[in-house]
C-alpha cells in the first residue's frame, strides 16, 4: 500500500498549452474583431475578400516600414536560406503549415523596420553560411512599404538572391506592385497556387470565388515585367482531384507554356498548425496522414 507520508512537492504554476493561451487570450478581444477577422476556416465560414482581409492584416502587422516578424533562422530549403518569419496572411488555407500568427496576429511577433530585418536576415546568412534570403510564415507581399524598402536594403549586399514568395493575390491586383518589384536585381518571386477552379479556391482558401483569378494575373504581370519566377501549387492528390489538377496546368498552359511545364508539386505535411486548421475545417487528420 502506498504511504501516505508523501513529500509535498513545491507547487508549480501552471501554464497553458499554446492552443489555450489563444482562446483566453481572444476574450480580451473586441467581440466585433472576433466576428469580422477570419482565424480558422470552416465549412460553414463567409468567403471573404482576400484584398480587404489584407488591408485588415495590415492594419495589425504593418506599422510605417516595419513588419511583425517573430523570428530569424536558416532553414534547408532552396539549398539553405536565412529566413524572416513573417506575421499575417490574406488566404485562410486549411493545409496552411504556417504557425497560429497567421490565425492570431495580435498575439504574435514584434515590428522590425526594413533595414533592421535586413541586417539581421544578412547576419544570419553568414552565421550558416548561405547566400540566399526570404521572408516567409505569412504573405511577403502585405505591407507593401515595408517589402520594397527590404528589396531596396537587399541591393546594398552581396547576397546571391531573394526568394519572394507570394500567394499571388496583391501582385494580381496591383500591376504597378509587380513593376516595382521589376525595378530591383536579384529578386526571384516563387506564385503559390491553392486550386484550379474558383470553386475549389474558395473552399480551400476561404476567399471568394472571383479572387480565383487574381493569382494567374500576378503570373501575367511577372512576364509582362520580365521578373523572375516560377510557380508552386498544391495539387497533393489528397487534396486536389486529377481532373482538376489538369485544369490547372490547361490554365498555365495557355498563359505561357514554359511555366505550366515548370510547375513545382507541393505536397501537404503534417505540422502542427495543419493538423488543428484541418481538424477545425472537419477534416479528420489522422485519416489523411494515415500512410505516413
Amino acid at each position: 500500500m502506498e504511504s501516505l507520508n508523501r513529500t509535498k512537492s513545491k507547487r508549480v504554476p501552471y501554464i497553458p498549452p499554446l492552443a489555450d493561451r489563444l482562446f483566453i487570450g481572444i476574450s480580451n478581444l473586441n467581440c466585433m474583431d472576433i466576428h469580422s477577422y477570419p482565424r480558422f476556416l470552416t465549412v460553414n465560414s463567409k468567403p471573404f475578400d482576400p484584398i480587404q482581409l489584407a488591408k485588415q492584416t495590415e492594419r495589425i502587422v504593418c506599422r510605417g516600414d516595419a513588419r511583425k516578424y517573430t523570428a530569424f533562422y536558416a532553414t534547408g530549403v532552396y539549398g539553405g536560406i536565412a529566413t524572416g518569419y513573417i506575421v499575417g496572411c490574406c488566404l485562410r488555407c486549411y493545409f496552411c503549415w504556417t504557425s497560429f500568427s497567421r490565425d492570431f496576429p495580435e498575439f504574435f511577433g514584434k515590428f522590425f523596420k526594413a533595414e533592421r530585418a535586413m541586417e539581421l536576415l544578412r547576419s544570419t546568412a553568414r552565421k550558416y553560411g548561405v547566400n540566399k534570403v526570404r521572408i516567409s510564415g505569412g504573405e511577403p507581399t502585405l505591407c507593401k512599404h515595408h517589402l520594397l524598402k527590404l528589396l531596396e536594403n537587399f541591393q546594398e549586399t552581396d547576397l546571391k538572391i531573394f526568394i519572394l514568395e507570394t500567394n499571388g493575390i496583391l501582385l494580381g491586383a496591383d500591376r504597378d506592385y509587380v513593376r516595382r518589384i521589376s525595378t530591383f536585381d536579384r529578386v526571384h518571386v516563387r506564385v503559390s497556387l491553392k486550386a484550379g477552379d474558383p470553386a475549389a479556391f474558395t473552399k480551400r482558401t476561404g476567399a471568394i470565388q472571383k479572387a480565383f483569378y487574381l493569382p494567374f494575373k500576378a503570373i501575367e504581370n511577372l512576364l509582362d515585367y520580365n521578373v523572375s519566377f516560377h510557380v508552386a501549387a498544391m495539387t497533393d492528390p489528397r487534396i486536389m482531384p486529377k481532373h482538376e489538377r489538369r485544369t490547372l496546368l490547361e490554365i498555365l498552359a495557355e498563359i505561357d507554356p514554359v511555366v505550366a511545364a515548370n510547375l513545382e508539386e507541393e505536397l501537404c505535411d503534417p505540422y502542427e498548425a495543419t493538423l488543428v486548421r484541418m481538424a477545425a475545417y472537419g477534416i479528420d487528420p489522422v485519416r489523411f496522414f494515415k500512410h505516413e
